[in-house]
């Protein structure tokens, strides 16, 4: 029952203008403490990356794990991932097809071929709206959230044993970032897949959508859900622990020198490199998924029963995979470069790997330091 004043009446519910003047008022306040911190920095030519620190305008400091450190992480993750799955929306398109017309779109060069002969250029960039804007809410929620999350799985593990569990940290923070962004995701990749494989249901974002809802209902949207955390929740954990990884191995292992000593070209360099990795993993990982979520998005009513049955348990691990592989693997690599050449550009470190200011800075360091002195 909702709370009453003394009076006996029911608070007056909050007006839609005064929530949108608050949220405009924090978004400008945010772009304000960006355009100050970039200022900071640029003005005064100082490396800040080795400490994951900027000096604002102002003369505060931004530091690592604030809400500004999220939000940046989160407008990163934007960038990154809403560009790269635009990019490579054609590969998306052939791939769907091919999961749900196997007997049309039988390989790669015919799917290309089919798609350019029916469709001509412009028709491998079907649903390229809900592409666009899907995957943005979903990286921004992926970035954002994974960085939350593994400060405060960290901090909950403690300083000693935060190291020994480091990867069951990022794959538990990479999974519970995922079940959050999924739920932004969901609705787009629904009117994605229908505008992608399904001729004459609508041209885009706009008119899908619409009519999704009119026949299904908003639970339409939302009948991939079960299947599309299956399929992004092992990619995005696989990702992530991959990634960091692997990075942390190059660095140990391949680069000749600490992390905040190498170029920021080589670390972007890096960060591709692991990211393409991974890539591959996560692809192999999560296929039987991706063709679930296919299947259910293209055809009204089905089940999960009905696609294991039309597809195979071979057609479900196998159909559409050496493309999404290529898809994957370059995707994935091109999101942590763009996503790390973004967090240079506002002075934060890049991704994975200890840098020996960072290793200087943890407890077991500062009690080595101490017993030293």
């Amino acid at each position: 029952m909702a709370s009453r004043d003394k009076a006996g009446c029911p608070p007056a519910a909050l007006p839609l203008d005064r929530v949108m003047a608050a949220l405009a008022a924090n978004a400008e306040q945010l772009g304000r403490r960006w355009e100050a911190a970039l200022r900071g920095r640029c003005g005064k030519g100082e490396d800040v990356a080795a400490v994951g620190k900027r000096v604002e305008g102002s003369g505060q400091v931004i530091e690592m794990h604030t809400p500004l450190f999220y939000a940046t992480c989160a407008l990163g993750g934007i960038l990154s991932t809403g560009l790269t799955h635009l990019a490579v929306t054609p590969l998306d398109l052939v791939k769907c097809n091919m999961q749900v017309d196997p007997s049309k779109y039988r390989d790669i060069p015919s799917g290309f071929g089919v798609m350019l002969q029916e469709q001509g250029l412009g028709g491998f960039f079907k649903g390229w709206m809900a592409t666009l804007v899907g995957y943005s809410c979903q990286g921004a929620c992926k970035f954002g959230f994974y960085e939350f999350f593994k400060k405060c799985y960290s901090d909950i593990a403690g300083p000693d044993n935060a190291e020994r569990l480091k990867t069951l940290i990022y794959l538990a923070a990479s999974a519970s970032a995922e079940v959050i962004a999924d739920v932004a995701l969901c609705p787009m990749e629904a009117v994605k897949i229908r505008v992608q494989t399904q001729p004459g249901f609508a041209r885009c974002l706009t008119d899908g959508l619409p009519k999704i809802v009119q026949c299904e209902g908003a639970f339409g949207l939302y009948k991939g859900l079960l299947p599309l955390w299956g399929r992004q929740v092992p990619y995005t954990m696989m990702k992530f622990a991959c990634f960091e990884t692997i990075v942390e191995m190059v660095y140990k292992h391949a680069v000749p020198k600490p992390k905040d000593q190498c170029s920021k070209p080589l670390q972007l360099a890096v960060s591709f490199a692991g990211g393409y990795i991974a890539g591959v993993f996560c692809a192999a990982i999560s296929h039987p998924a991706d063709n679930l979520v296919s299947f259910l998005n293209n055809a009204q009513g089905a089940t999960v029963a009905d696609a294991v049955r039309t597809l195979g348990m071979w057609g479900l691990f196998t159909r559409g995979l050496p493309l999404r592989i290529i898809m994957v693997g370059t995707l994935t690599g091109a999101q942590w470069a763009t996503y790390d050449a973004f967090k240079v550009f506002v002075g934060l470190p890049t991704s994975g790997g200890v840098s020996r200011s960072c290793a200087a800075a943890s407890p077991l360091h500062r009690v080595a330091h101490e017993k030293q002195n």
